[in-house]
């Protein structure tokens, strides 16, 4: 493989830990983590279904859509400002513990985001997480109006960052994400901080860790 000379990560899952949003389903459950996971899935189908339908909406609308699915789904009742207070919690997402110091050891070589998420989301949790020091781009899907896994959004990386897709370590904790990247022609490293098994596509990430500290220079 080339030299790595850039890093392109994923935000939600692998730098910001999209469970964190448990703290605040407890005002409407009292189990928040099942509301979280049905959450959670329901967004990342919702990108897909609207990728293969040809029609995008932001990632603001679509979590807010995954989330009152996912109130329905389990039965449960919320007021609009519950709504509002649980989709908020997207904004001030917590980092993991290891994201900064990975992010700073990375350096010089530039770093980006490219993430699903609108570019206000992403805005705030990287202002949120102190994370804008360390990031040279942080890029959205927004700028193509799909959604990963569509070469579209992994074309975002290597024009912004003037690199070659080849020469650069795309990272994810989403399996999926890793084939995409993979696929579109990325080195790719797969954050499996759950000890997941690798999905069954015909393609492995050239890396597998567990932390983002564990990522090769």
């Amino acid at each position: 493989m080339a030299p790595i000379r850039g890093y392109v990560f994923d935000a939600y899952g692998t730098l910001f830990d999209v469970h964190s949003v448990i703290e605040a389903g407890r005002a409407i459950t009292a189990d928040p983590a099942t509301l979280s996971a049905t959450w959670r899935q329901k967004q990342l189908e919702y990108t897909w279904l609207r990728a293969l339908m040809g029609r995008y909406e932001d990632f603001w609308a679509v979590t807010e859509a995954a989330l009152r699915y996912a109130i329905r789904r389990l039965g449960l009742a919320a007021t609009d400002a519950q709504v509002r207070r649980l989709m908020d919690a997207y904004l001030t997402l917590a980092c993991f513990p290891e994201v900064t110091a990975a992010l700073e050891r990375l350096a010089p070589r530039p770093r980006a985001i490219l993430s699903n998420g609108a570019p206000r989301m992403l805005a705030a949790a990287v202002a949120s997480g102190g994370l804008g020091p360390h990031l040279q781009h942080v890029l959205s899907v927004d700028a193509v109006k799909t959604y990963k896994p569509s070469p579209l959004v992994y074309a975002l990386g290597p024009t912004a960052m003037n690199i070659p897709a080849g020469e650069l370590l795309f990272v994810s904790s989403n399996a999926w994400d890793v084939a995409g990247a993979q696929a579109f022609g990325y080195q790719v490293a797969w954050c499996n901080r759950a000890g997941a098994p690798a999905e069954e596509l015909g393609l492995r990430a050239h890396f597998e860790i567990t932390r983002l500290d564990q990522l090769p220079t």
